[in-house]
């Protein structure tokens, strides 16, 4: 079945031009919620060893099981490094109440694990002053590694300042650094659209063309990162099947996993699910997370992919996932983005 356009939400417009253009619901809003990150510039003499460290520090996101989520917000040249060598601007995210003790632990895996075992890579704070709400002391986390032959320098940067207090770490294959301090700064995650594709032609085909357009769009936002991509797998807060087995192994088993599948959305079971509201002929739901350093910049986040996606064929109507007041204080209404 092929959509036309204006046909899936009551309140809806059509953006774009005339050849390309899709549906957007205008009633709805994503619910996004505060959390705290690091944001830092990893930096390397090689791009290929840079593009590795940044993917891995970043990799996995997975904040629902209490771990960070990261992205890649861009790549930099040496002129705009610490020290003066290619970059890569990053962010980890987890949510706003985590225990310091907790957020310094998860955050440092990373760095550890993803920055520090590449040869010649280093981090340092890619110097924005903005939404700092505490700093972070490397040493323990990160600068112990050196087990005890780690030192803090005064480390030559790019032009004519020195940067204090670096950790210098040694390792088989040169030395590792890191600040000795890290900024944690507030921002806005959970930013989110939501896609409506129809059956005019193959899923995996639209897939690709909105996984190239949106990310390249998050891309020319700045201070923004999509954490997962586009998305298959969007959640709903908690499980039905907790509550219906509580006090049992398997209905701890479903608590356990914390958020679940978004039954009401999901195309393929749409005739087993009585509530069900995935519209006809919609045969697939993809999302996008979105999460920025501020308010201003998930939202040109939001309202850049919602251009991007414009001309793709199979693509059909632009929406965003609420959930009623239980995930997050941010109202962002796609009406307001224009």
């Amino acid at each position: 079945m092929i959509i036309m356009a204006g046909e899936l939400f009551e309140n809806s417009t059509i953006v774009g031009n005339q050849f390309g253009s899709v549906e957007m619901n205008l009633d709805a809003y994503a619910e996004a919620f505060g959390g705290k990150f690091l944001r830092f510039c990893i930096t390397a003499d090689d791009i290929d060893m840079l593009k590795y460290a940044a993917t891995q520090t970043t990799a996995l996101p997975c904040t629902v099981l209490g771990r960070p989520e990261g992205g890649i917000e861009k790549y930099v040249g040496p002129d705009e490094t610490p020290d003066g060598r290619l970059g890569a601007i990053v962010q980890l995210w987890m949510n706003e109440n985590t225990i310091p003790e907790k957020f310094e632990y998860e955050t440092s895996a990373k760095e550890r694990q993803g920055t520090l075992v590449v040869p010649g890579t280093g981090i340092y704070d890619e110097g924005n002053p903005d939404n700092i709400i505490d700093h972070l002391d490397t040493m323990e986390s990160v600068g112990y590694c050196g087990d005890g032959y780690q030192r803090v320098i005064e480390k030559p940067m790019r032009g004519e300042s020195k940067r204090k207090n670096v950790i210098e770490i040694p390792l088989m294959a040169g030395n590792f650094y890191i600040d000795r301090y890290l900024p944690i700064r507030k921002g806005v995650s959970g930013g989110n659209l939501w896609f409506y594709i129809d059956e005019s032609r193959p899923v995996e085909k639209v897939m690709s063309d909105l996984w190239k357009k949106a990310l390249h769009a998050i891309d020319n936002a700045p201070g923004a990162i999509a954490p997962f991509g586009i998305c298959s797998a969007g959640s709903k807060p908690g499980s039905i099947m907790a509550e219906k087995l509580e006090g049992t192994p398997e209905g701890d088993a479903y608590k356990k996993i914390g958020p679940t599948t978004n039954h009401p959305y999901c195309p393929t079971i749409k005739d087993r699910v009585p509530e069900s509201m995935v519209p006809e002929g919609i045969v697939s739901i993809p999302e996008i997370v979105i999460d920025g350093v501020n308010m201003e910049s998930v939202k040109s986040a939001m309202l850049n992919v919602i251009y991007a996606v414009q001309d793709i064929e199979g693509l059909v109507a632009v929406s965003a996932g609420d959930y009623g007041g239980k995930l997050g204080e941010h109202k962002i209404y796609l009406e307001n983005l224009f």
